[in-house]
């Protein structure tokens, strides 16, 4: 039994029977018959049930939002921007796709060589709670405007979003079997990993699922995308606008309460401007409403679990007895709930948790670096490689330090954020292939050579 809880509260709020192996057996065999006729119908086709499904998102918006911070604890204003952002996305491959995809002539010495794009079959998408709507929608417009297949196994605690999302294709007048949910637990989905129905495999979540199920599909020689964690720093130099980047620095720590594998976590200083950056950032990050995420003043809500706040305090427990201190926050709030109050530990080095871990909450850490070269360097010494962010007025300057920077993405005097038309995904322990822009699309195609004597 799958439950949806509400993590302002604690409450439960339904129950979802899991699907049994019947069950999930007849949705892969609906995929299998729906996909050769799904190729065939042509990009022009496609398109138009993309578009009718971005209709589809913005005409029950407000019930879609809702739903995401009922089972989440998004606040309800950027559940609502979240929703407007899958209709983006649907309707820009809707647009690109058939061009991303077009054949392409090359020259050789056959009378005709091109290469060709064609879609693989059944993508099988492991998705997590923090994005429900948008982290599937991001996968499922690529890859069926493409002219796959798509099967959903979301989080287990977001039952009624991955309900929503195969009505919500269904209601836009996609054939039967084009995209399906399957409600199974993380051990069963690794066992329809293995089923010929399942071409290739993407996951975004956690690094432990990462490793397992990019160890089921190794085993099974099955097309595996992996979208994992992140310790994104986020660099402020000597030059650069610290009212900007301090006011930057807390949205991007604290949006979707801290919640995501995109926010900035590690904050470097330089010396010269760390104490004024400091000052600023902790202002700031104590003047957050924290509260109910249906009220649209609260700026942040609670985390998705009770597991997620004990996981949290018990890093920011371990780096403040390492050495750290909490200058704003520092622990749980009082109450119903799964809050936790936006902090800012200072003091912060490697070593620490919150500098070695992926924190997943509101939990800023705030490093110093000598000069420009440390601060690189620290931002550089993770595990992991997402995005990083990194502030200067020289944007010259900042774009030759961003070759530097060990991570999928740099965003120079701005907030790391997926956009559908650049190419989202990291190096080292944050996953490899790329989903979003031309890449995206191509991820779940077959290069087909085709030459002609």
């Amino acid at each position: 039994m799958l439950e949806s809880r509400n993590p302002a509260t604690g409450a439960l709020v339904t129950n979802c029977k899991e699907h049994d192996g019947r069950e999930v057996a007849q949705r892969l065999t609906a995929a299998t018959t729906a996909f050769p006729a799904w190729r065939e119908l042509g990009f022009p086709a496609r398109a138009q049930l993309l578009r009718a499904a971005a209709r589809e998102l913005r005409t029950h918006r407000d019930e879609y939002a809702r739903l995401v911070t009922e089972e989440m604890g998004k606040p309800i204003a950027q559940a609502e921007a979240e929703i407007e952002k899958c209709a983006w996305g649907c309707e820009y491959y809707a647009e690109h796709g058939e061009r991303f995809l077009a054949p392409e002539v090359i020259a050789t010495d056959a009378a005709r060589s091109l290469v060709r794009y064609e879609p693989m079959g059944a993508v099988f998408a492991v998705m997590p709670w923090n994005f429900p709507f948008w982290q599937v929608c991001r996968f499922a417009a690529p890859a069926l405007m493409a002219g796959n297949v798509g099967l959903l196994k979301h989080a287990s605690n977001v039952p009624r979003c991955a309900l929503a999302l195969e009505e919500l294709f269904r209601a836009a007048g996609f054939p039967a079997g084009v995209f399906s949910t399957l409600l199974v637990s993380a051990r069963a989905a690794e066992s329809v990993i293995p089923h010929p129905a399942i071409a290739a495999v993407t996951l975004t979540g956690s690094e432990a699922a990462g490793m397992a199920v990019a160890a089921a599909a190794g085993q099974a020689l099955k097309k595996v995308v992996l979208e994992l964690g992140g310790s994104d720093p986020f660099v402020v130099l000597a030059d650069a606008d610290l009212e900007a980047a301090a006011t930057t620095a807390v949205e991007a720590r604290m949006v979707n309460n801290g919640q995501s594998c995109i926010a900035a976590k590690r904050f470097i200083a330089v010396e010269a401007v760390a104490d004024e950056f400091e000052t600023r950032f902790a202002e700031k990050i104590a003047a957050l409403k924290v509260g109910d995420p249906m009220d649209r003043t609260t700026q942040v809500g609670p985390l998705a679990r009770a597991d997620l706040v004990r996981d949290l305090d018990n890093q920011v427990k371990a780096s403040v007895a390492a050495g750290a201190k909490a200058v704003v926050g520092g622990g749980p709030l009082p109450g119903r709930g799964h809050y936790f109050a936006p902090t800012l530990l200072t003091g912060v080095r490697p070593g620490m948790p919150v500098f070695d871990q992926e924190t997943f909450g509101p939990v800023a850490a705030l490093i110093r670096a000598r000069d420009e070269a440390e601060a690189v360097a620290l931002a550089n010494r993770t595990s992991y490689g997402l995005g990083a962010s990194l502030w200067t007025r020289d944007v010259a300057r900042g774009e030759a330090i961003a070759a530097r920077i060990e991570a999928g993405l740099v965003f120079v005097n701005g907030m790391v954020k997926s956009d559908p038309r650049l190419p989202f995904g990291g190096v080292k322990r944050s996953g490899h292939g790329r989903e979003l822009g031309a890449l995206g699309i191509r991820e779940f195609v077959n290069a087909k050579t085709v030459w002609i004597a």
